[in-house]
């Protein structure tokens, strides 16, 4: 079944990241991110060029022949370290025209292809229904990257909480993740992975950036000792 109502926060998501992005000059483009020694440049290329890693996933999807999201994770830095350096205008029409074929490529599968199980980078499988909406997390969590005025208490309170599920749901499936709970004060949501660890607490959006590798857990408090451990390695 078709799930289209996934696109609306997506869409939405991406006019922010795009007007954020706008307004930035050329000379911005170079400067320092939340993920060193990514510049602004590789971030914004980075989201463009998954944008379209998706559509090949999503292409795989719609027509069963299989289409790996990169071709390697050497062509995968090529691209983005090649398309780093260009001026705001041609970053914003990047942006802008895979955005659409994103929406297209979405908007192309047939109702059949929704339950088609593909496999992403990271070894993942997903169907089409919890593939879509990681683009949200991508564009997100990389809107806050750019460190130019969108910050993870930005981020919508119903994508946080999706996207702090969807990693948690992640480091879950890998048997070397230490046990964690999480706590989110200010929605009252808990996550668990596994048990007997310590229990993490803080704002939705503070826990997000801990769990993301982007804060050493500013704004958090821990059990135990009061001290917030390392987050788990996520990607």
């Amino acid at each position: 079944m078709q799930d289209f109502g996934a696109l609306d926060p997506i869409n939405a998501s991406t006019a922010r990241f795009i007007a954020t992005v706008t307004s930035l000059t050329d000379a911005h483009v170079g400067s320092h991110t939340l993920v060193p020694p990514w510049t602004r440049g590789h971030v914004i290329t980075h989201v463009a060029r998954a944008a379209e890693s998706l559509c090949r996933l999503l292409t795989w999807a719609r027509t069963g022949v299989e289409t790996p999201q990169y071709t390697s994770m050497e062509a995968r830095a090529a691209e983005i370290e090649a398309g780093a350096r260009r001026p705001v205008a041609d970053l914003v029409a990047d942006l802008r025209d895979t955005a659409v074929r994103f929406d297209e490529a979405v908007r192309a599968l047939p109702p059949d292809a929704w339950h088609s199980e593909v496999r992403m980078r990271t070894g993942e499988l997903r169907t089409p229904s919890t593939l879509v909406p990681t683009r949200l997390r991508e564009l997100e969590i990389h809107h806050a990257d750019l460190d130019a005025g969108y910050r993870f208490a930005d981020i919508p309170a119903d994508a946080a909480q999706w996207i702090t599920g969807d990693i948690v749901e992640a480091l879950a499936r890998r048997p070397t993740t230490p046990a964690l709970r999480l706590e989110a004060t200010d929605t009252g949501l808990v996550h668990a992975i596994g048990t007997g660890g310590p229990a993490v607490s803080g704002r939705q959006s503070d826990l997000l950036a801990w769990l993301s590798g982007r804060s050493p857990g500013t704004g958090l408090s821990a059990s135990g000792d009061g001290k917030v451990p390392p987050a788990p390695f996520w990607i």
